[in-house]
């Protein structure tokens, strides 16, 4: 390293779609640190060539959701720490990564709470057809629709991390019975919370509310076969990730009567422009299950003290 090299201000770029709305702070602590900051100019999800023109000159990067594949990558030369606000790692090729030299971290925890209530809030707003009578009433329309209650119902849970958990605590109240799959079973989690493990095939035929929190995954989990498991009054949820659900077997299975509703936030495509926006049954969201002041703020700082501690790792 000469000594140009040497007394450069080390540089980060902000490519996740959004930073520091919450809070200051973690731009404060940016600027403290002495950072340059590389701000995402698109105020959006970037396509992989629009990080791939950003990334070049970054010694770090703080993440959302764009691809970081391996073409994306090899540009970055001087690139050390990739820090992602969220959990999900999927959407950066850690092969390359390790193989480039770049330090990885997430925030698994600061999200729980805010994912978690969004489900809930979902479930309760779908159950009782709240969005679809708020839209009708912006519309002049004054039509009560029959809903149904939570309480008592069963409600399976795929995938009982960190955001399953939360949610199974969050249910108790309702004293409803939980079902659940997950790919490493934790026997004393599910007594705590007083869930039963079942396979999938089960969990689907018997559950009134189904809700997917899982990674990111190559294929869907839930496709034709799937949903046809699940009882026609169901409803279905994914606040997860996009690509879990086969978004037109959705669309037909709720436009033909097999399934009562569903509430997604999540989609294979950001934005979302499907079919399943034409159905009254089915609620969607902006992928805004981490939009909430305090986890987004508690997200951004946890990522910039991430990185932080990994470029000091490397002697930045």
């Amino acid at each position: 390293m000469n000594a140009q090299e040497m007394n450069r201000r080390l540089s980060v770029l902000l490519s996740v779609s959004s930073f520091g709305v919450a809070s200051s702070t973690p731009l404060r602590m940016l600027e403290e640190a002495g950072i340059e900051v590389v701000m995402n100019p698109y105020g959006r999800r970037l396509t992989e060539d629009e990080v791939s023109d950003l990334i070049p000159l970054a010694d770090a990067v703080i993440a959302g959701t764009e691809p970081l594949n391996s073409r994306v990558l090899e540009r970055a030369t001087r690139l050390r720490v990739i820090s992602r606000v969220g959990v999900g790692l999927e959407n950066i090729d850690m092969n390359a990564a390790l193989q480039l030299g770049i330090a990885v971290r997430n925030t698994p925890d600061a999200l729980t709470d805010a994912v978690a209530e969004l489900t809930l809030g979902g479930i309760l707003s779908v159950l009782r057809r709240i969005g679809q009578m708020d839209r009708e009433m912006h519309q002049g329309l004054w039509e009560r629709r029959m809903g149904s209650l939570l309480r008592g119902r069963t409600v399976g849970i795929i995938g009982l991390g960190r955001i399953g958990r939360r949610l199974a605590q969050l249910l108790e109240p309702f004293e409803v019975r939980i079902l659940a799959s997950d790919r490493a079973p934790d026997d004393g989690v599910a007594n705590t919370l007083g869930a039963s493990y079942v396979d999938i095939d089960t969990l689907l035929a018997e559950a009134d509310v189904v809700t997917l929190h899982l990674p990111g995954l190559a294929e869907p989990v839930l496709g034709k076969r799937e949903l046809n498991l699940m009882k026609p009054t169901a409803i279905l949820v994914n606040a997860s990730r996009g690509g879990l659900v086969e978004e037109g077997a959705l669309h037909a299975a709720l436009l033909e009567g097999r399934l009562a509703g569903a509430y997604l936030d999540a989609f294979s495509t950001e934005p979302y422009e499907g079919e399943l926006r034409n159905l009254a049954n089915v609620l969607l969201t902006p992928h805004a299950g981490s939009y909430a002041a305090e986890a987004r703020e508690r997200m951004e700082i946890e990522a910039v003290e991430n990185m932080l501690s990994a470029l000091r790792e490397f002697g930045e």
